[in-house]
């Protein structure tokens, strides 16, 4: 499970890292990851954050419930990924309401990933 200071709770987080993050589209789901903290309370900060956006699109409040607990359960195994001052906000699509865990899982791990290319700075080119 996802520990409670690892958790985004306050709506001006989850707007920042909408964003100033990079974003990734997969089938069930949109990551938006935003590298490093720009607040000066990120001496202050425990570990990365991650909030989950969860829309009544998705199903009924039992379907977005378990998408919920799947997707904590899936971003708390990848922690380790991220650094302490990164923030991460996933959007559920409505389709994720049907989609395996597994596939949520993988698509998380590839949404990290590619955001952590994309951010990385370009090699720097000789002439």
């Amino acid at each position: 499970m996802l520990p409670t200071r690892h958790r985004m709770t306050k709506s001006s987080e989850f707007r920042q890292t909408v964003k100033r993050g990079v974003r990734t589209t997969h089938a069930d789901l949109v990551i938006h990851l935003q590298r490093g903290c720009l607040s000066p309370a990120c001496e202050q900060v425990e570990g990365p954050k991650v909030g989950l956006i969860v829309g009544k699109s998705v199903g009924g409040a039992v379907v977005r419930h378990r998408v919920s607990r799947r997707l904590r359960h899936a971003a708390a195994e990848l922690l380790p990924r991220l650094e302490p001052v990164d923030r991460m906000v996933i959007r559920a699509l409505p389709s994720s309401g049907t989609a395996l865990s597994a596939s949520l899982r993988q698509q998380l791990r590839e949404g990290i990933e590619r955001s952590a290319r994309r951010q990385e700075p370009a090699p720097e080119r000789q002439r």
